[in-house]
């Protein structure tokens, strides 16, 4: 299975996996940045999802997709908004356009159902941490602020969850700590729980599963590290409490007071097939330690991001995160 989802395997060529050259002076070359046009709304895929491209900061060309269920438009129906982060190690070129989050967010906005709001941020190494904290970040003000008119008519702005997947799951963690601390600027927009898929977690001390998956062909040890590497500020090793934010819970006492008074949610969705699931039970004992609302659903086999590749086990994620939105 693993060999038709990656055409390249990481173990041999790390940078040829994250679509990247690594020139002698320590800077990269991308092999294949991608290119966009902004269509006008239409139909998806499968004809049950209204989608729409807009421009979040020119300047930075960073830009989102609405994701509409086409069963609401032109009701007065308004349902639950999920702002969405994905993955690619903060380094590979992908984008909200990329076609397996295509169906990854159309799927989710017709079982749910919700609208989602799926946020391009930019690439690191050009781009270091916190560069995408800060682009998803100005998404949720761009949100808040918005004159779209699907967004306004469609879009319970009370009822807002940030869900991210892997590195997305990591960008929601962090996004979700300020926005704690900031929470009446954000205003109509209400965060009300995160959702951190399969999070892209990391430290310096190998873990078990880690160590048992090292030459995995999704996220291989040495792929993770070159991404590490790449997407921390310069100087920074693992235990940055962007890669290991156990370490920044236990050395921070008050860390997660906002976040219990505002009554966040976190889910985390992982499998033991992932070689962060460990990195999720770690956090997931932490948060529980300090008191936040946390829940779990770990499942057996699967792969980093199987729900990308698997439609049963995306169409299962999609009742999981249904029943944590509408609770």
């Amino acid at each position: 299975m693993s060999d038709q989802i990656v055409p390249i395997d990481p173990n041999v060529d790390p940078y040829g996996y994250l679509g990247i050259i690594r020139n002698a002076d320590g800077s990269i070359t991308r092999s294949d940045l991608p290119t966009r046009s902004f269509p006008t709304p239409t139909a998806d895929h499968d004809s049950s999802v209204f989608t729409k491209d807009v421009v979040i900061n020119p300047t930075k060309d960073t830009w989102a997709r609405i994701f509409i269920p086409r069963e609401v438009v032109n009701s007065e129906d308004k349902l639950p908004l999920v702002v969405y982060f994905h993955g690619g190690g903060f380094v590979m070129a992908v984008t909200v356009d990329t076609p397996i989050l295509q169906k990854f967010c159309a799927t989710l906005v017709a079982e749910i159902p919700a609208i989602i709001v799926s946020v391009d941020y930019r690439y690191a190494p050009e781009n270091r941490l916190p560069a995408a904290y800060d682009d998803c970040m100005e998404s949720l003000h761009w949100i808040k602020n918005t004159t779209d008119d699907l967004l306004k008519k469609y879009a319970d702005f009370s009822k807002c969850f940030l869900l991210g997947t892997s590195a997305g799951g990591n960008i929601a963690y962090h996004v979700g700590l300020r926005v704690a601390g900031v929470s009446e600027q954000l205003k109509p927009l209400e965060i009300k729980g995160l959702i951190l898929h399969h999070g892209f977690f990391g430290g310096n001390e190998r873990t078990k599963s880690e160590l048992r998956l090292a030459h995995d062909k999704i996220l291989s040890l040495n792929v993770s590290d070159i991404m590490w590497e790449l997407g921390l500020p310069i100087g920074s090793d693992r235990d940055h409490p962007y890669c290991n934010p156990v370490m920044e819970i236990r050395s921070n006492e008050n860390l997660l007071d906002r976040v219990k008074i505002q009554g966040l949610k976190i889910l985390m969705i992982d499998c033991d097939g992932d070689p962060l699931i460990d990195r999720q039970i770690e956090l997931l004992k932490v948060l529980k330690e300090k008191g936040v609302q946390v829940v779990d659903i770990f499942s057996e086999g699967g792969l980093h991001g199987c729900e990308f590749f698997d439609d049963m086990k995306l169409k299962d994620m999609a009742l999981v995160v249904k029943e944590f939105v509408r609770a």
